[in-house]
């Protein structure tokens, strides 16, 4: 199993959950530039925004494989959060994000969707997924990524906001048949 970041989106640095942004060209590029070469998928799994969307349907064209669009793959709801940079949150509500940094269990984006929440839907998602028990390539988010490595991992929630998750990184999870062992870090 391998799961994928989406690349640059247009719009700039922004809490993004649902907001719909497309990717850049260079976005685009970090995409196609992950996958050369690395792997070996018989089906493509992804969010239905646009910006994980369109390229696992361009991929899965080029590839001629399945492709299933997941909603439970979705980014967090940031709430009132959505489309607005860090610089202008901490404007206009000072100290929220930093509440939500130190402990996101329990300071989650105002009006948006707890982490809890969102760690249930993803797992059940990739549950689904590694139930097929076919290589898939999972397109998604930072947000889901770093859940499905925690879970994968046997990481503490707390280590979640730790997780680096660059555009476009791609991380390929070995998953033997007597549970997870091994995965290694392909970063572009």
């Amino acid at each position: 199993m391998s799961v994928l970041r989406h690349g640059e989106v247009a719009g700039g640095p922004r809490y993004r959950g649902r907001t719909d942004d497309p990717l850049t060209a260079r976005g685009w590029e970090q995409m196609w530039a992950a996958v050369d070469g690395a792997g070996e998928w018989e089906c493509v799994v992804a969010s239905p925004l646009s910006r994980c969307a369109h390229f696992a349907r361009a991929f899965a064209e080029r590839h001629r494989l399945p492709l299933h669009v997941d909603a439970r793959l979705q980014e967090i709801d940031f709430g009132v959060w959505e489309g607005r940079s860090a610089e202008e949150i901490m404007e206009s509500s000072p100290g929220t994000l930093d509440h939500f940094y130190r402990d996101p269990w329990r300071n989650g984006p105002p009006g948006g969707e707890s982490l809890e929440h969102m760690r249930a839907r993803v797992l059940d998602a990739w549950d689904d997924v590694c139930a097929r028990g076919r290589p898939a390539l999972v397109i998604g988010h930072g947000g889901p990524i770093r859940v499905i490595l925690c879970h994968h991992f046997g990481w503490a929630r707390e280590k979640l906001l730790c997780i680096d998750v660059s555009h476009a990184a791609l991380y390929r999870l070995d998953l033997p048949a007597a549970g997870f062992r091994a995965a290694s870090a392909l970063m572009p």
